[in-house]
């Protein structure tokens, strides 16, 4: 099975070795789902509502262009695009480079 990427990114790390990003979307809250699947879900937790495209967007760092599942992220699930690049920026020295 293979990932949604939406999108894609350089970044440069100790200012000088260029290291991907890519935001993936899933239908789903996926820490949610992978905290009920290890049954440590709190008590009357709910997952993050999807954003208005149907989804949650996520960023990974690393396993970022890798298409297959399973996957790991690194970040919360945010219900924008725009959040989730918000996030990934502040995870970063310097200025991810978004490819469009």
């Amino acid at each position: 099975m293979s990932l949604k990427i939406v999108l894609t990114g350089t970044w440069l790390y100790d200012g000088a070795v260029d290291r991907p990003v890519d935001i993936i979307a899933f239908e789903y809250d996926w820490c949610y789902s992978l905290a009920a699947k290890d049954g440590l879900l709190d008590d009357n937790e709910q997952p993050t509502p999807l954003g208005p495209d149907g989804c949650l967007y996520y960023v990974r760092f690393q396993r970022a262009l890798d298409p297959s599942e399973p996957t790991r992220v690194d970040s919360a699930g945010y219900p924008q695009l725009s959040d989730a690049m918000v996030a990934a920026q502040e995870k970063v020295v310097g200025e991810i480079h978004w490819l469009r």
